[in-house]
Formats: structure tokens, C-alpha cells, sequence
């Protein structure tokens, strides 16, 4: 660990922060056993076991080691993303069941999911992500293309969810997926910054999530993020989990000619020609399937 950093002991963890701070609150939620400190979002969050049970505990408010801005910003995005969750319920959405203040912080807890992230990048960086046989994401690119396809299903339908409830997805990708391999169940988490329509690029080129997965609009400020850039992210996510990721070939797509032709209508940078919102891409998807 860096020894520029202040070394946390909590249970069964142990992680670095830039400064010291009171988790005397996480203590009385029951017995940490994991911790994920590698994110840039000014959140730390932790698995907690209490009377037999698991709990997923998102926090802002500590000077985590690879945040550098401002905790109190964290502390703001977390509290805005409660009522994100609560309106965006939905059974592949990982569900909150309580949030509150800690006087030098804000918590959420939701509930546990024991599935592995699809872009660990804290344990499986760059080339490992995509190589290594322990990764979760080079495991679950070897799954049947049948298995892949219903794990999409559930994205492509708690999608459709979002839409229906007037919302825009932002900063979703691999990340945000989960997946347990013993039961074959996929679930979403992360989707704090999702949006309610209508929805603008406030930040230009630096407009949240990963390149691979954005659309055009998301690189241009002022651009209007909707249905249509859904539509995009869900053609991308296509690509990422049965395809070549950018390289959108049919040469590296494993499941047909006619769903390759249905995603790759959904990636037209021409936001014209893609399909009008999520709902009609999945009814497309659905036709050929």
C-alpha cells in the first residue's frame, strides 16, 4: 500500500485513504468483510454481513486514494442518486434499502448481490481484462452466445424500464453489469448519474462513461442525450458482450447476421437512422431472435 496513504483496518479489510476518517457508523452495520476502493468517484463501498445477512454499503465523504476532488461533491452526487434509484426499482436493478447521514458523510445500503463486476479493473486491468482466465469478463465471453443473449435481455429490458419512467442512462457499461456465474443471473448497479428527460451534454468531450460505450451526442456540448442515445449504448453493449467492442465487424459478432444487423443500426452515428428509442430496438431484437 502507498505510504503516502492513512491504512484503514475494518474487520476483514484493510485499504488506504488520503486522510484519516470515522467509520465508527460502518462498525455498528455489522461485520465488513470487502471492500472496493479503487473507484475515481469519490465513493468507497463495502460488503457487510449482519444477523446472517449481506449488505452492499455505497459512501462518500472519505479522501478515498484515487478521488482528488472535493469529498463534499461526492457527498452531494450520492444524495442525488437515492431518488434515482427508488424511481428506476426494477428486479435486475440491485435494490436500496436505506440511506442516511453519518455527520462526516452519506451512506446508502442496498441490498447484496454476489455477483462479479464485468470490468474489474482494479484486479484485472488493460490487456488482463480481456486475457486473463480469472478475469470475470474473459469468463463471461466464453459463456454459450444463448447465456449472453439473456443476460442482455435483462439489460435491454430494465432499459426499456428506464425509458418508460422518463430517464436517460449515463455513465453505464461494463462496470455497471454484474453477473453470477453459479446461478446465471444478471443484475445492474451503478446508475447514479442517470438522468430524467429531457437530458443535454453539459461537459462536452468529458461527458460521463466510457468511450467505448458513448455516442456521438456524448461527446458535443449541448447535444441532447435521449431515447436515441440509449438506443446507441445498448447497440454498444451488444458489441462489448458478443462482438469485437469497436471493431463492429461481422467477422467478430457471434450471433448472426440478423441481430448483427439490428445492433449495428443501433450504433449509426446518423442518430436519424438508429431505431427512435429502446423499446422499438428491442422489438426489432426480438424479431429476429
Amino acid at each position: 500500500m502507498d505510504d503516502r496513504l492513512h491504512t484503514v483496518r475494518l474487520d476483514d479489510v484493510v485499504f488506504g485513504l488520503r486522510e484519516e476518517h470515522d467509520f465508527g457508523w460502518l462498525r455498528r452495520l455489522g461485520r465488513t468483510f470487502a471492500v472496493f476502493d479503487q473507484q475515481d468517484s469519490g465513493n468507497i463501498s463495502f460488503g457487510v454481513e449482519r444477523g446472517g445477512s449481506n449488505y452492499f454499503v455505497k459512501y462518500a465523504g472519505a479522501k478515498t486514494a484515487e478521488f482528488a476532488g472535493d469529498p463534499e461533491d461526492a457527498v452531494a452526487a450520492l444524495r442525488q442518486a437515492v431518488p434515482v434509484y427508488e424511481a428506476l426499482r426494477h428486479p435486475a436493478l440491485i435494490a436500496p434499502i436505506d440511506h442516511f447521514d453519518t455527520g462526516a458523510g452519506f451512506a446508502v445500503v442496498f441490498e447484496w448481490f454476489g455477483g462479479e463486476c464485468l470490468h474489474p479493473h482494479w484486479a484485472f486491468a488493460g490487456p488482463a481484462k480481456y486475457g486473463h482466465p480469472d478475469s470475470p469478463f474473459y469468463r463471461y465471453r466464453r459463456l454459450s452466445v444463448e447465456k449472453r443473449l439473456h443476460s442482455l435481455d435483462v439489460l435491454f429490458d430494465f432499459h426499456r424500464h428506464v425509458e418508460a419512467r422518463g430517464y436517460v442512462a449515463v455513465d453505464f457499461y461494463d462496470g455497471s453489469i454484474l453477473y453470477e456465474f453459479a446461478s446465471d443471473a444478471t443484475r445492474i448497479c451503478d446508475i447514479d448519474l442517470y438522468r430524467k428527460r429531457p437530458a443535454v451534454n453539459d461537459r462536452g468531450e468529458t461527458f460521463w462513461g466510457a468511450r467505448r460505450f458513448k455516442s456521438p451526442e456524448e461527446f458535443e456540448l449541448g447535444a441532447p442525450i435521449d431515447e436515441r442515445s440509449n438506443v446507441f449504448l445498448m447497440g454498444a453493449v451488444a458489441f462489448g458482450l458478443l462482438g469485437g467492442e469497436l471493431d463492429r465487424s461481422l467477422s467478430r459478432w457471434e450471433a448472426g447476421p440478423r441481430l448483427h444487423e439490428v445492433a449495428l443500426r443501433a450504433v449509426s452515428p446518423d442518430r436519424a437512422l438508429r431505431y427512435a428509442h429502446v423499446a422499438e430496438f428491442k422489438a426489432a431484437w426480438d424479431s429476429v431472435r
